[in-house]
Parts: structure tokens; C-alpha cells; sequence
């Protein structure tokens, strides 16, 4: 290899293909390990490192105890800020991010569908929408690949819920799957140029992700003219021969399962041919060379990337992206010189981020009441609890020793030892190496003392079989009858659960013992535990607040969930706030009419107390700066920026996923049925007048805007795109955010409609940042495919010719103007 005069090397990637023996390619499609490709030495290949995403660049630790790293907003966040500028500088800063822990390919972004709203992983997706969810993946892959780190983009496709996620077949129809859920993959390959895609553990209408020769090949290569990578999620590839003839180019994690060997005799038995192979390994080459690795040994150590920039991007992004759902007579932003009780389960907790493989160890943590303090001074901010939310007892915090034996009966010497701060292990990679994951031990060591006395109890869940003993004596059985439940990735069992009397001030001794199982668990190599205590709460805790409520100016609760509920591995059980948050709140707005309640969940919730409170701010999971971020939109510093993403039902049952027939959700027999084809979110409640608590694309702000009339390029479709103009003035004193949103109605007679189409789509959107006085112009383009639907039988877009609406709004149910165009023939294009 030579250098060329950007000091990059110059790669032949046909010469290192003729030198690289078969042994060698085929070792290439495979990890090496859980986040690295195999290297090739002879040849200067070097290993290729990967890191999580979506909200943060994790590195190869565990999920919260790695090298720490900056926790951006979840992705729904950022869907809530409709703001692809935003987007792209979260990437660029992920970009660096990424490069700090040595990682070259960052596992993000997340583009699939809100479809039900209780997909575990619906924190980690943008939108219900293909269109704001593909601009937002645009603009954020440009961010990571402008800055020389590839995206991943996933989970390709239909992957839009957890429960029995690694067998689960989404049956979808092909129009469906056209219109909804592969658009924001066409788009990153069309308009961002993706280096890598990972396909999800699902089956689609009956044949795995990593072998569906239709999607990846047919469609993303020959259709879209895609021209890198496919990877599997983790342990989701299921075949050989058939995963690399569909064209799966890389299995992860390794060692491998499928690749090596096995694909070895199936190129012997003629069953993959060595030119399927080499096009394979080529697309990886090609990443490698996209991403600079030619020029490094490898990857490089991991360091803590924690810059004032990063901070302040972090907190400015979770202000973009909160949604101001109620506030009556104006009542937000607070004036700072009010005092305020801080109250619910996430005022003294920072809730930053979802769980999962989304998970990671912040540098940093600020909580709301932190957060409040600062803004309103410690005199005037005071705080109780009040209820619980948590799924999981609060984990185990203190001087934990872990000691790791070999063999699965803690036999011998301890081979290593390590301290730890909290007991929540997720062992991706063991601290020892040569240790078999199939045959360990751990023996878990440490104190609890109690700050009062009273009823507390314990919660162990483990990956691997465990028991938990109290000064001695037996406290949890989690070995006798195990068996899977919803942790640890659907792989855990269901927490066990003991309750203890404990004495305030009294030291008590904690031993754990695990032993991990004896085999893989359906292929996917999890070892985990986990092991919480807490004091149980009652009518007491309420009180308290109800009565610290009534005695300040101001109570802001602090509800929603956590990521122990919103979770991969998981779907949610309902749309109800855990626990006892519902009274709470009804509690503490009846005793002070000045209540305010901050929203932190992956999603909506049912909300039978809105009409009590005086404001509602959905704040999601924002990243590190949590609790200032808050605080910033409380007393206006900052405005809130966003608008919904996703519809809020008022009720589970209106959602379009649910129907009478449990196989359109949560599914059943193994097969999860899309019923409702097209009409997802928005869609289905304009299309079937079903009321919603607060319609996709809602959100208030501190200022008011007048909007000037629509100006279309012209008044008829052509073959080129038609721009439409919106002139839009702050009227306001304060500086605020307007979402201009442009949807698109077929106004043609039933006559001439050959399918269902909804009764409006989203095409365009344009965010104006305002000061007061100030005007800006809206600016939108649509082409003649967005009038488009997909004819299955013809294997076109077709627009027929008519009259069509583009139809301005604020939100799915606030239109502000209506304005006509003409398709004078039928416009088509093929698939």
C-alpha cells in the first residue's frame, strides 16, 4: 500500500482480495469478538472496531460500567425537535465521540416505526412517521460519515417490537412495507449514502432478517443501490449458507457461530459459491477503507470524551426536543423567585436514558432537584419522593468485591478480584481472560446499612443461576424452577422478591453467589446479575409530599418511567404510569392548584389527571444534562422546542396496532400481523375519526406566530419538485420555535381510487427558530412521488391524475391552510 496526498493510504482493494486466501475472507465475515472484526496481519487488515449507540458512544465495556461516555438524547427526543440541523451536529459530535473508545463504526441510528407504543425500544425511534423519521436518520448519518465513522443503520426491517423478538415474523404486506417502514432505509441509502445496515432478529413474513434475500439484495441493493455492508444484530444471524447467499456480509459478535468452518464445507459442498464470498468481503474492504482504518493498527484505547461543547449541546438538544403539552392560562415559565417542592420518583433521580444496549456510563448525572436548585437558589427548592416507579428494586449501591473462580461451584482460589459500585453486571466480555462463559463463578461481597427502619425489600434477577444471603441466612432463591422472564434482553429470569425487617443504622453482611449456566441460551451468550434493596413505601410517602406540596408556591412532579420499563428485550404492559404516580398526582394537585408535571417516558401514557394540573411538559430522556435541561425550559432560559413525533391515544386500545384479533398485536403462534397496513399513528385516527389525547405533531411554546399565506412554485405537478413558501412572524416577547408541517390529501373521487390511502401523509416539514419581531420563510419541496402510493401488481409508485390538497399545519388536527395542485396525467416510477 502506498499513501496518497491526504497521507491516507492508497488501497487496492482487488489486489487484497487476490492475495487473501479463502480461509482468510471467510475468517473476515465473522467478529473476532463481541465488538471487533478479525484482523489480518500478513496483509495489514487491521480490526475494526464497533461501539452501541444510538444516544452515546459506549465503547467495549458493560452497559453502564464502561469508560464513561457522554449520554446524548434518546432518539425520541430527538424526534420530539423535527430538527435535522440538530440531528446532524448530534452526529458529528458522536462522530468524535466514537473515535474516543476507538470505535470506527457506531451502531446507530434506530429508524423503525412507532407502531404500537409499547415497543420496549420505542425511546431508541424517531417517529411514527417514515418521512420525519427518514429526514432526522439523513441528517444524522451525514453527521457521523462527514466526520469519517460509519452508521449503522437499524434494525432492518419491520423490527417494531420486543416480545419474542428473536423468532417473532412480522407479516407485512408489500405496499405497507413501501409506504411505512422502509422508506427512512431508502432514504439513508438515496440521500446519505449509508455504509453499513444491521438487520433485526425478526423474521419477515416467515424468513429471517439475516437470510431475506427479497430485502437486502432485491430490494436495498438492486432497487436502492445500496452498496455497503449488511451486519447482524447481536447473535441474529441463523444460517450460513442461506444468510450469505441473501447477501449477509458480517456475523456478530464473535467467536462465530455460523461463518468459519461451517462456511468453509458449504463452499466445499458447493453451496455458496467462492464469488459470493469474495462480493461479500469486497463491501467489507470497502468499509474499512471508508472509515480510515487502513490507517491505524487497530483500534485505539479508550478514553472519557467530556467537552464543554459536548455538555452544551447536550442540554440545548434536550430543550429542542421537550414538548409543552398543557399550560393553562400561560402559567410556564416560572418566575425564579417562587419556591417550589420538587416531588415524585424522578426529582432526585437522573432518568437520562431508556435501557438495553442503549445504556451507558455518563461521565455525569444532573437531577432535577440539582437542577432546580440552581436555577431557584437551595432556600426555595425543597423535595420528596413520594411514590415509587421503578420496575426493579433500587440497585445495590456501596463497596461491592466480585471475586471470579473457574468452574461453576466457586471452588479454589479466585482468579480475579474487582470492585464495584453498584451490583448490576452484565458480563458482555469476562475481566478474565481464557475464562469460559459456559463455566464461571462469581462470588459478590458488601454491606448495606439502612437510613431507616422498617419493611425493605430485595430483588435479584439473574442471567445464569444465583442465590442472594442476608447476614448468612438464605434471602432469595434465584437457582430452584428458573426460568426466562422480561431482563437482561428477555434472557433473566423475572425478579425475585423478599421482604426484610430491617434497623436504621445497622450494618448488614451481603454475599451473592452465581454460576453461569452450561450452555448459550438459544444462541445468545448473556451472563448477568443483578441485585436491588429498598425501603417499601405507602400512604406515608404520599402524604409527606401532598402535605410539602401544599406549602409551596409551586409542586412540579416528577413521574413517568425509567429504563427499566422502557427496555429492550421487553414490550411495555400498558400505557399507565407504573406504580402508585396517578394518585400522587391527583393528590398534590388538589391540595395545590399551581401543579406542574414533567413527563419522562419513551412514549405516550394515558393521562387521567391532565385537566387537574395547570401544565404538562414531556421531557423523554434527554441525556446527561437532564436536570438542568429542565430547569432551562421550567423558568424559560429555554424555550420548549419540540412537537410530538408520535400520537398520544387516550387510551391503549385506540392505538391503530390494537384490534380484536391479538395476532395484529402483541402477536401470537409466532407471527405479529400488521392489520393495519398503512394506517399507522396519525394515520389511522384521521382516517377513522378516533379522538387522541394529543395529536402527532403537538406542542405548545412561550410566544405566538402569525403565518402569511402559502405561495406554491405552481399550481400544477410536473415532473419536477413544487416548492412551497410559508412566511412565519414571531408575535410573541419571547424567542420560540415554529414547525411548519406540510401533508399531503388525495382529492380524487372514490371512482378513481384504487386503494385505501389515508386521509393525509406527512411529506415535508420546515422548524423556524424565531426571536420576537423576527420573520422567517418556511420553504418545503415535494415531488410527484409524494402523491404518490405503491401498486403492488404494477411495481410502481402511482400518482393517478386529479387534484391534490397540500394541506398546512401546526399538527395532525390544526390545519392552517389548504392549497390545490393538479396532476394533469398519471405519474409513475418503478419501484
Amino acid at each position: 500500500m502506498s499513501t496518497n496526498h491526504n497521507g491516507k493510504k492508497n488501497v487496492d482493494i482487488d489486489a487484497l482480495l487476490d492475495d487473501l486466501t479463502l480461509d482468510e475472507q471467510v475468517a473476515l465475515m465473522a467478529g473476532a469478538d463481541f465488538w471487533t472484526t478479525v484482523p489480518v496481519e500478513r496483509l495489514g487488515i487491521p480490526a475494526v472496531k464497533v461501539s452501541d449507540g444510538p444516544n452515546g458512544a459506549r465503547g467495549a465495556g458493560g452497559l453502564t460500567n464502561g469508560t464513561p461516555a457522554s449520554a446524548f438524547p434518546c432518539a425520541i427526543a430527538l424526534g420530539a425537535s423535527w430538527n435535522p440541523d440538530a440531528a446532524y451536529e448530534m452526529g458529528t459530535a458522536l462522530a468524535a465521540e466514537a473515535r474516543s473508545k476507538g470505535a470506527r463504526v457506531l451502531l446507530a441510528p434506530t429508524v423503525n416505526i412507532h407502531r404500537s407504543g409499547l415497543n420496549g425500544r420505542n425511546f431508541e425511534c424517531y417517529s411514527e412517521d417514515p418521512t420525519l423519521t427518514a429526514m432526522l436518520a439523513v441528517a444524522y448519518i451525514k453527521g457521523l460519515q462527514d466526520h469519517g465513522v460509519g452508521a449503522t443503520i437499524k434494525h432492518f426491517v419491520a423490527n417494531d417490537s420486543e416480545i419474542e423478538r428473536q423468532t417473532i415474523s412480522s407479516d407485512v404486506d408489500e405496499r405497507t412495507l413501501r409506504e411505512i417502514y422502509l422508506p427512512p432505509f431508502e432514504a439513508a441509502v438515496k440521500k446519505a449514502g449509508v455504509w453499513a445496515v444491521m438487520t433485526g432478529y425478526n423474521r419477515l413474513n416467515g424468513t429471517h432478517m439475516d437470510a431475506h434475500k427479497w430485502a437486502m439484495t432485491d430490494v436495498m441493493r438492486g432497487q436502492f443501490g445500496y452498496d455497503g455492508i449488511f451486519m447482524s444484530d447481536w447473535f441474529g444471524t441463523n444460517s450460513t449458507a442461506a444468510s450469505v447467499n441473501a447477501g449477509h456480509d458480517l456475523e456478530m459478535p464473535g467467536p462465530t457461530r455460523f461463518r468459519g468452518a461451517q462456511l468453509l464445507a458449504a463452499v466445499e459442498a458447493g453451496e455458496v459459491e467462492p464469488e459470493t464470498i469474495r462480493a461479500s468481503v469486497r463491501r467489507l474492504l470497502v468499509l474499512f477503507e471508508r472509515v480510515g482504518a487502513f490507517d491505524s493498527d487497530g483500534p485505539e484505547s479508550e478514553t472519557t470524551r467530556d467537552e464543554p461543547e459536548t455538555r452544551a449541546l447536550i442540554r440545548r438538544l434536550g430543550a429542542d426536543g421537550a414538548v409543552l403539552l398543557k399550560n393553562e392560562d400561560h402559567f410556564l415559565p416560572l418566575s425564579k423567585d417562587v419556591s417550589v417542592a420538587a416531588l415524585g420518583p424522578n426529582a432526585a433521580i437522573s432518568r437520562l436514558m431508556g435501557g438495553g444496549s442503549a445504556q451507558i456510563n455518563a461521565p455525569y448525572r444532573v437531577t432535577p432537584v440539582e437542577g432546580l436548585k440552581a436555577a431557584f437558589g437551595d432556600n426555595r427548592v425543597s423535595q420528596e419522593k413520594g411514590c415509587s416507579n421503578n420496575r426493579l428494586m433500587q440497585v445495590w449501591q456501596g463497596d461491592i468485591e466480585l471475586s471470579f473462580f473457574h468452574g461453576r461451584k466457586l471452588e479454589g482460589k479466585a482468579i480475579h478480584t474487582q470492585k464495584e459500585t453498584e451490583l448490576n453486571c452484565f458480563w458482555f466480555d469476562l475481566p478474565v481472560p481464557g475464562f469460559n462463559q459456559n463455566d464461571f463463578s462469581v462470588r459478590a461481597e458488601g454491606t448495606f446499612t439502612p437510613r431507616e427502619s422498617g419493611t425493605y425489600c430485595a430483588g435479584m434477577t439473574n442471567a445464569g443461576l444465583a442465590r442472594a444471603y442476608l447476614d448468612g441466612e438464605l434471602l432469595i432463591d434465584g437457582e430452584t424452577d428458573w426460568e426466562k422472564g422480561m431482563n437482561f434482553f428477555g434472557l433473566a429470569n423475572d425478579e425475585r422478591r423478599a421482604d426484610v425487617q430491617l434497623e436504621a443504622g445497622r450494618t448488614y453482611n451481603i454475599v451473592l453467589e452465581y454460576a453461569s449456566p452450561g450452555d448459550a441460551d438459544d444462541g445468545i451468550t448473556v451472563r448477568a446479575l443483578r441485585f436491588g434493596i429498598e425501603k417499601t413505601l405507602g400512604e406515608q410517602e404520599i402524604d409527606a409530599a401532598v402535605r410539602l406540596a401544599a406549602e409551596q408556591d409551586v409542586a412540579i412532579l416528577y413521574v413517568g418511567r425509567q429504563e427499566e420499563w422502557d427496555s429492550e428485550g421487553h414490550d411495555l404492559p400498558h400505557m399507565t404510569l407504573p406504580g402508585s404516580q396517578n394518585e400522587l398526582i391527583e393528590k398534590v394537585a388538589t391540595a395545590n392548584p399551581n401543579t406542574v408535571v414533567v413527563l419522562q417516558t419513551g412514549g405516550p401514557v394515558e393521562m387521567p389527571w391532565l385537566d387537574k394540573v395547570k401544565a404538562v411538559l414531556q421531557f423523554w430522556y434527554p441525556g446527561q444534562e437532564v436536570g438542568y435541561a429542565i430547569a432551562d425550559v421550567l423558568t424559560g432560559e429555554a424555550y420548549p422546542g419540540g412537537r410530538l413525533p408520535q400520537t398520544f391515544p387516550v387510551s391503549m386500545k385506540d392505538n391503530s396496532a390494537w384490534t380484536a384479533d391479538a395476532l395484529s398485536y402483541p402477536g401470537k403462534d409466532g407471527h405479529v400481523r400488521y392489520d393495519e397496513g398503512v394506517f399507522v399513528g396519525y394515520r389511522h385516527h384521521d382516517s377513522n375519526n378516533v379522538p387522541v389525547l394529543f395529536p402527532f405533531g403537538f406542542g405548545l411554546g412561550y410566544t405566538t406566530f402569525a403565518w402569511e399565506t402559502a405561495t406554491l412554485s405552481s399550481d400544477v405537478m410536473g415532473e419536477s419538485d413544487l416548492k412551497v413558501t410559508v412566511p412565519i412572524s414571531n408575535t410573541g416577547a419571547r424567542e420560540g420555535a415554529e414547525v411548519v408541517q406540510l401533508y399531503v390529501r388525495p382529492d380524487l373521487m372514490d371512482d378513481d381510487v384504487a386503494v385505501a390511502r389515508p386521509e393525509k401523509e406527512l411529506r415535508a416539514f420546515a422548524r423556524l427558530a424565531l426571536k420576537p419581531g423576527e420573520t422567517q420563510i418556511a420553504e418545503m419541496n415535494i415531488a410527484p412521488r409524494d402523491l404518490a402510493y405503491f401498486d403492488v401488481e404494477r411495481q410502481r409508485w402511482l400518482a393517478p391524475a386529479g387534484r391534490y390538497e397540500i394541506v398546512l399545519a401546526v399538527s395532525a388536527t390544526d390545519i392552517r391552510e389548504r392549497v390545490s395542485v393538479t396532476l394533469k396525467s398519471e405519474w409513475s416510477e418503478p419501484a
